[in-house]
């Protein structure tokens, strides 16, 4: 018991270890981690229980969440497949190669909802394809073949509607193929799919009319090898994108459809080994045509067809044991691109007449077991002829090198002769030789599931294929073919797997068509290690660690205080936020998503010291300096000053919000400093300072209307996005002219988030706060109720937009901008009567549209909340309101090189001016 109790500990302190300083998330670590206690042969990298943070091989990680398994050909052996669907960022899941994974895929695969790649090519797995598999929407490329799954395929598989790839071939999958009902998905649905690979099992009844359609784009559909009956459905000759058809080797009975004529891009037909009857339709429209295999059916056709003279693509002709009768056509032999005509075990008579022209592409013309007579040709020719079985051999017993049956004769179009897949030894101090390049090479089967050419003993067909893989994994960076290596280390393996099992290699179409790939496993891997030294190294390592914590709860009084200080100093390099002050109102630690800490010593450089003519602004929070970085970029440095009336709670509050929202009318934060007692921010420069320099005259810049729509429709884009595409929705609360910034084209980006807030699911539209705003902007329902809504910052617009068309700040000489208007306004007279509290920049210029404008403004300052628009409201009614005016709304400023004025030629533009932070920050409720 007491060695329980201790391991107890050491697991609690452990975890507690863990929490503290890992990168990758616990629950994600918790399943990795596990794994590697149930399989056999994990990567000796898998050290530690950080898998992001200690690098484990095969495992990606993005934000501490693990979003990619790929570990092909490792060797893993395992009968479960463990708690893999808890990883659910998980995108990428390939564990293909590893003949020791056994066990059944379990239901909860279905919480994968993010997975786009699952490849487990040439496992071991069993049991049925669970049916929440359809739950995986996102997915691409589901790669199941080669395994031993059993049971019907699930119906659900229609549900992924992104699939590219569906394979699930070469299993013992049973029953129908699944398609809709009204009540029930199918493989119908998938329109978007390239691949339906399903040979080699055992599936039974029809092919379905309603699998097929017109709108599929379908490349390759491989059903062979299977138990399936009944006729082949002419829907097929609907899908014209098809390259690849193979029915062959089941039970198929009935005609072949006359329309798959309409199929101009098929590469191959193959329905050879069924029950197909009929007489043959005319395929002269399949232009493309290289491999025809009709054999062993009983088609009523009892002359080879005069159409297939004129398939000038086809390389091979199988048309063997079809009750073929009459003289084989001598136009047959002329085809261009023919290498292999096999027309065994049929009724041919008379004579073989090639004497008159052949194709020089032509290398096997197979005859056996016909009625030929005589045979004109060039005996002794390139050309292998097999007449054996034929009357000119039997009766007259000549032993011409025509009438021997070659012991390698061609027998399978889909079987490579053993000459080309011979394998040479090296050995260690030999790393290259005519037959190896490798040591300890990396090998596997690369399978042709619809080889487009039949001349198999052509060398020169494999040096090309050779040629082709080599450049392609040079090309891609991957360690093939290098006479340097003495062996692969797992990433290798592991990435060269992959480029298999996830089809990233593509032969060249016209010769190999689709194919798949089985590694063999590999035992030579450069990075093994003694696995053992290292596992109780982590043993040790735990100990010590609970130890320690152990002297620590006997010690609790100054070795504790120690211990503090001392992690205190270890982290304040590392940890940006180590001193931050949660007792002054600046709440926890900030969380943030991408954001740079830069170096107290980093900015002082950047800014030349803070040099005084790198100032650009200042104000109550502090200044603002211009910054370069090394690789030139101009940056905003906002500094805080000593004493700053915005304290820590407005800096963590302006890091956080910035670092999590990316939207072209929102300005950029590129990082911050939190070092030495100084908070700085850095933006992305600004260079045409805010809208309020532009409207008060100091920036030099001159706004006709249509200049001013924009950026109008640019700021309510910005906070549109806050509002409602931002997770959790942003309430910025402080929308005021200085805090919209303008860059090089005049686009509005809206700016300082200190007094932004989040809304939570359970505050349901608003939080009561303290009173904080910009008088002049402020909502006077958030200042009456103490509740601040998405309406707050859309009352701010309305008093902008007001600012836009009048040039006047909101409060000016004791008069307030909202009520000067609503008592000048006259409906029924032009511009309603507005034109003498109008900018005069704009006065005298062509104003279509002001009235809408004017509009939308006063509901946006309704006193009510509810009867104000919601900003997307107000993004679509300026757009409306710019397409009256002749404008197109989605069309960019021009530069500020060609499009807008300068007033004075020596205007200092900047974003943070004095009057930046005029009317910033909070304000006693007294006040207002």
């Amino acid at each position: 018991m007491e060695s329980i109790s201790q391991l107890l500990f050491l697991l609690v302190v452990f975890i507690q270890l863990y929490i503290i300083a890992a990168v990758t998330d616990i629950g994600d670590a918790a399943v990795l981690i596990a794994l590697k206690t149930e399989y056999k042969n994990f990567p000796p990298s898998w050290l530690g229980s950080d898998p992001c943070g200690n690098g484990w091989v095969g495992i990606k990680c993005t934000d501490s969440r693990v979003t990619s398994i790929t570990l092909p050909s490792m060797g893993l052996e395992g009968q479960v497949f463990g708690d893999i669907p808890s990883l659910t960022e998980l995108q990428t899941l390939d564990l293909s190669y590893n003949k020791g994974l056994t066990g059944s895929l379990p239901e909860s695969i279905g919480n994968l909802r993010k997975l786009t790649n699952l490849n487990l090519v040439g496992c071991g797995f069993t049991g049925p394809i669970p049916d929440t598999i359809g739950n995986l929407q996102q997915l691409a490329i589901l790669s199941l073949n080669s395994n031993n799954f059993e049971g019907q395929i699930p119906p659900s598989i229609g549900n992924l509607s992104n699939l590219y790839w569906l394979d699930l071939a070469d299993n013992q999958l049973v029953g129908s193929i699944p398609v809709s009902d009204g009540t029930t998905l199918g493989l119908d649905k998938l329109v978007h799919t390239k691949h339906f690979h399903l040979g080699k099992n055992k599936l039974s009844g029809e092919i379905p009319e309603q699998i097929f359609s017109s709108n599929m784009t379908l490349v390759h559909v491989l059903f062979d090898s299977n138990e399936l009956n009944g006729p082949i459905p002419s829907t097929l000759g609907l899908v014209e994108s098809l390259q690849v058809i193979r029915f062959d080797n089941n039970s198929l009975s009935g005609s072949v459809p006359s329309n798959l004529s309409n199929l101009a891009n098929l590469q191959e037909l193959s329905l050879s080994n069924n029950k197909l009857n009929g007489s043959l339709p005319s395929l002269i429209g399949m232009s493309n045509l290289n491999t025809l295999d009709l054999s062993n059916n009983s088609f009523s056709t009892s002359l080879i067809p005069t159409w297939v003279s004129s398939l000038s693509s086809l390389t091979t002709l199988r048309m063997e044991s079809n009750n073929l009768q009459g003289q084989v056509p001598v136009d047959l032999f002329k085809l261009p691109n023919l290498q292999t005509m096999g027309l065994k075990g049929n009724q041919l008579n008379g004579s073989l007449d090639i004497i008159k022209g052949f194709s020089n592409q032509l290398s096997l013309i197979d005859l056996q077991n016909n009625e030929i007579t005589e045979f004109n040709g060039i005996e002794g020719s390139e050309i292998q002829i097999i007449l054996a079985g034929n009357p000119i051999c039997e009766e007259t017993g000549a032993t011409k090198t025509y009438c021997v049956v070659p012991q390698s004769n061609f027998t399978s179009l889909y079987t490579t002769p053993p000459n080309s897949c011979s394998r040479g030894k090296c050995s260690s101090d030999k790393v290259s030789s005519p037959t190896c390049r490798c040591a300890y090479p990396y090998t596997g089967i690369l399978s042709f599931r619809a080889i487009l050419f039949s001349d198999l003993g052509n060398k020169t067909i494999y040096e090309a294929l050779q040629t082709n893989l080599t450049q392609f994994f040079l090309s891609n960076g991957l360690p093939v073919d290098s006479v340097s290596l003495n062996s692969f280390n797992r990433t290798g393996v592991s990435t060269i797997a992959f480029i298999f099992s996830n089809q990233s290699y593509k032969p060249p179409s016209n010769l190999y068509g689709p194919y798949f790939f089985l590694g063999d496993p590999y035992n030579h891997f450069s990075d093994t290690k003694n696995s053992k030294k290292s596992t109780t190294s982590i043993i040790i390592g735990a100990a010590v660690g609970g130890s320690i914590l152990l002297l620590l709860s006997l010690f609790a009084g100054v070795y504790a205080f120690r211990q503090k200080k001392k992690a205190e100093r270890a982290t304040l390099e590392s940890n940006p936020f180590a001193h931050w002050d949660v007792k002054k109102s600046s709440g926890s630690i900030p969380q943030l998503k991408g954001a740079r800490c830069f170096s107290f010593e980093e900015l002082k450089k950047y800014t030349n010291n803070f040099l005084e003519t790198n100032d650009i602004g200042s104000g109550g929070y502090g200044k603002v300096y211009r910054g370069t970085l090394p690789n030139g970029e101009l940056v905003a440095i906002k500094r805080a000053q000593q004493g700053s009336s915005q304290g820590g709670l407005e800096f963590k509050t302006e890091i956080e919000l910035l670092s999590r929202v990316h939207h072209k009318n929102v300005v950029g934060l590129l990082g911050f400093c939190f070092e030495r007692g100084e908070q700085m921010l850095i933006y992305e420069y600004i260079p045409n300072g805010s809208l309020y320099d532009t409207l008060s005259g100091k920036s030099g810049i001159k706004l006709d209307w249509t200049r001013r729509l924009k950026i109008a429709l640019g700021a309510a884009r910005g906070v549109a996005y806050l509002h409602e595409l931002a997770n959790p929705p942003i309430i910025h609360r402080d929308i005021k002219s200085s805090n919209i910034l303008l860059d090089q084209r005049l686009t509005a980006k809206v700016a300082d988030f200190g007094l932004s807030k989040l809304i939570s699911d359970s505050e349901k539209g608003h939080v009561t706060t303290q009173v904080k705003g910009t008088l002049g902007y402020l909502d006077p329902e958030y200042y009456m109720t103490q509740q601040l809504t998405e309406k707050s910052d859309v009352y701010s617009f309305g008093v902008l937009f007001l600012e836009l068309v009048t040039g006047r700040r909101p409060i000016e000489g004791g008069k307030y901008i909202v009520r000067e208007v609503r008592m000048a306004m006259d409906k029924t007279k032009d511009l309603y009567s507005l034109r003498q509290i109008l900018d005069p920049a704009i006065v005298d210029a062509s104003l279509k549209g002001l009235e809408k404008f004017v509009d939308l403004a006063m509901s946006c300052v309704e006193e009510s909340g509810v009867d104000r628009p919601t900003m997307g409201e107000v993004v679509k009614e300026i757009e409306n309101i710019m397409q009256i005016a002749g404008i197109n709304p989605n069309v960019e400023s021009a530069t500020s090189s060609s499009s807008y004025e300068e007033a004075s030629k020596g205007s200092t533009l900047h974003p943070y001016s004095d009057e930046s932070f005029a009317y910033s920050g909070t304000f006693p409720v007294s006040k207002v």
